[in-house]
């Protein structure tokens, strides 16, 4: 059973969007979430990830825009993303996994179908 995302959609450059991932019940660890994208012809990269204590990583690339946050009595994952640029256009996945380094081992994470972004100029 894998994680179900949502929000995603079309806007102008500037625009927002704030993305949901409601977590799968069958999730045993969710002590790291994290936001993921893969745009066409490219390498799925890393956006953000929350761990269970609190504490967020970002990429340099959205740092200041994009803020993730967690819902733990919905068991949902949030990604609010502000000042949007046409290279955010991607496909965003969400994942959980026991440690925040474990997110590309196939037995060790969890992953949604993802949701499209798209981010016109």
């Amino acid at each position: 059973d894998q994680h179900v995302e949502s929000g995603g959609g079309s806007v102008q450059a500037g625009g927002s969007l704030r993305l949901s991932c409601q977590i799968s019940r069958y999730t045993v660890s969710t002590h790291c979430m994290g936001w993921f994208r893969q745009a066409i012809g490219k390498d799925r990269e890393e956006v953000a990830h929350i761990d269970g204590d609190g504490t967020t990583k970002y990429a340099d690339s959205v740092k200041g825009r994009f803020t993730i946050s967690q819902d733990n009595a919905k068991k949902t994952l949030y990604l609010q993303m502000n000042s949007l640029k046409s290279e955010d256009t991607a496909m965003y996945y969400c994942a959980t996994a026991a440690d925040c380094g474990w997110f590309q081992l196939p037995l060790h994470s969890r992953w949604g179908q993802g949701t499209q972004v798209t981010v016109s100029s």
